[in-house]
């Protein structure tokens, strides 16, 4: 036998409320109608006690307007990506709308069918958090007429809330600078920077950063100090190992360009005596809590994942989309702890 759905109907004739008094409410639009408050509770109790579910596809029809909001991101294991998507999807529902998180595996042709399915289900906006391709994105979101901003990573199509990884990545490398040791011979007597893919913008930017803080400090930067192995853990252990057989022993500074090729570059550093690690100075573009339980030092940037997210809701509130412009926040250099240990105070 089939279940009959509750309508606001029924809600309005269990409260003694208008069917629009109770739709304001379920759509936490009532404030603005000037709803009491004692009203509103009233309604949502007799919803809870009805069980009802609005049925957002149909909602969408009638209104034009689905309630949803999508964010595509590369992965969820990163703890950027897993920190952006917690922090959407706390600001979605501040603004009743319901949050729907996908992850496209850095594969430019998944993202493209994501943001697809995405539209299919009528999205109100769409946040694509790392694409690889953010214009081809972009190019379907213009083609169904939905709005859209870029994170993390800039396009050209579309407004675009970027940390700024060049102001980052300088502050780091100029920090470990300040706090590197004297090696024994030149060439351990450097910086090196692993991990990321050189074509990507924010390791683009992260490495004109690294280099340019290198040549205030020394004049000069070679192209050897500079591996963009790729964000896969294995290919930083093996990019790190290789290093290491080449100097003879660890350089003076490591720059690891995120976390994911940081966990490669912890597996290798894992086998070392730990007075080697004194000798080197690490950091990293990205900041993971657990670090903080290294067997040794190492800065990082934290990125400023509610100053990125609070920015683009601002876009979307002030229906301020109608541009491509880039929004840089800028990151924070997380230093205390490398700098307790180089005094002997921990």
């Amino acid at each position: 036998m089939a279940t009959t759905r509750s309508t606001i109907y029924d809600i309005a004739k269990l409260t003694g409320s208008s069917a629009a008094t109770v739709s304001a409410v379920l759509s936490g639009t009532w404030e603005k109608r000037r709803i009491s408050a004692d009203t509103a509770q009233k309604v949502q109790q007799a919803a809870l006690k009805l069980k009802y579910t609005v049925n957002r596809q149909a909602s969408g029809l009638r209104k034009s307007r689905s309630g949803l909001i999508g964010m595509m991101i590369p992965n969820h294991d990163n703890h950027f990506f897993s920190s952006a998507s917690q922090t959407f999807e706390r600001l979605a529902r501040e603004r009743h709308l319901c949050p729907i998180v996908v992850s496209t595996l850095r594969d430019p042709a998944l993202e493209v069918e994501t943001a697809q399915t995405l539209i299919s289900y009528q999205i109100e906006h769409l946040f694509v958090t790392g694409a690889t391709n953010p214009d081809a994105v972009s190019k379907v979101c213009r083609h169904h007429g939905v709005s859209h901003l870029n994170i993390d990573l800039p396009g050209t199509k579309a407004p675009s809330v970027i940390s700024d990884h060049y102001w980052g990545a300088e502050s780091l490398t100029t920090e470990l600078l300040m706090l590197a040791k004297p090696q024994e011979t030149q060439a351990r007597n450097n910086l090196y920077f692993i991990g990321g893919i050189a074509t990507d913008y924010a390791t683009q930017r992260r490495i004109n950063g690294f280099e340019d803080a290198i040549k205030k400090a020394t004049g000069q930067v070679s192209t050897d100090q500079i591996d963009p192995c790729g964000y896969d853990a294995e290919h930083a252990e093996l990019a790190i190992k290789k290093l290491y057989k080449k100097l003879g022993g660890l350089p003076q500074g490591l720059f690891v360009n995120s976390t994911m090729p940081l966990e490669g570059v912890v597996q290798f550093l894992k086998t070392l005596d730990s007075r080697e690690l004194c000798e080197c100075t690490f950091g990293c573009f990205d900041w993971d809590p657990l670090a903080t339980f290294l067997g040794f030092p190492l800065l990082m940037v934290r990125q400023n994942i509610e100053g990125l997210l609070g920015k683009a809701f601002e876009l979307i509130d002030n229906d301020d989309l109608g541009n491509n412009l880039v929004f840089e926040i800028k990151p924070t250099l997380v230093s205390s702890e490398i700098r307790r240990y180089r005094h002997g105070t921990t």
